[in-house]
């Protein structure tokens, strides 16, 4: 048994833990990213991100390549940056090794086109149905991508063979 990380970045952003066993994946957990203050004084809680980490003991991190995006701010992105900076040193420090994700292959992967946002969350309710509830709003379209990120790198990674179980695809392909 492995337990990987899928992770979506962002203030908004997910972190889906799953337990890969044999060809069985099973969605263990998912919660967004841990936040604390608010407005412009935003930034990750990393003390509950890393007692997230230890209680559930990842082997591997997949992470989602951070960018801007088109016509963001400078300040946003800084912002954008700041997050992303925050989980990799708390990934690093909880010595969970990190495996960095072109956000277009994962999508590729699963069939998903640019920011088909509600087709990543239909495809999740569809592959884990019996987990309806992490993603019945349909703004936990982050939740569902960290799902499908940790499932991409489990799929096509050296931990595992393809999973066949309840999250299953018909391709796979090798970590960028």
């Amino acid at each position: 048994m492995i337990r990987v990380i899928g992770i979506d970045p962002g203030l908004s952003g997910a972190l889906a833990l799953l337990e890969v066993t044999g060809n069985d994946t099973t969605l263990v957990d998912v919660i967004d990213v841990p936040i604390t203050g608010s407005g412009a004084k935003q930034s990750v809680d990393v003390i509950l991100l890393q007692e997230w980490l230890q209680q559930h003991g990842p082997r591997h991190a997949f992470l989602e390549r951070a960018q801007a995006m088109p016509r963001q701010g400078a300040s946003s992105g800084f912002k954008y940056g700041r997050v992303v900076g925050a989980i990799e040193a708390t990934l690093m420090l909880c010595a969970v090794p990190l495996v960095i994700v072109e956000p277009s292959r994962w999508k590729r992967h699963f069939h998903l086109h640019g920011a088909d946002k509600e087709g990543a969350r239909q495809l999740t309710i569809r592959m884990a149905p019996r987990e309806h509830r992490f993603f019945a709003r349909k703004r936990d379209h982050n939740r569902s991508e960290a799902v499908l990120i940790g499932l991409y790198g489990a799929q096509t990674s050296l931990l595992a063979a393809p999973s066949t179980a309840i999250m299953s695809t018909p391709t796979t392909e090798a970590v960028a």
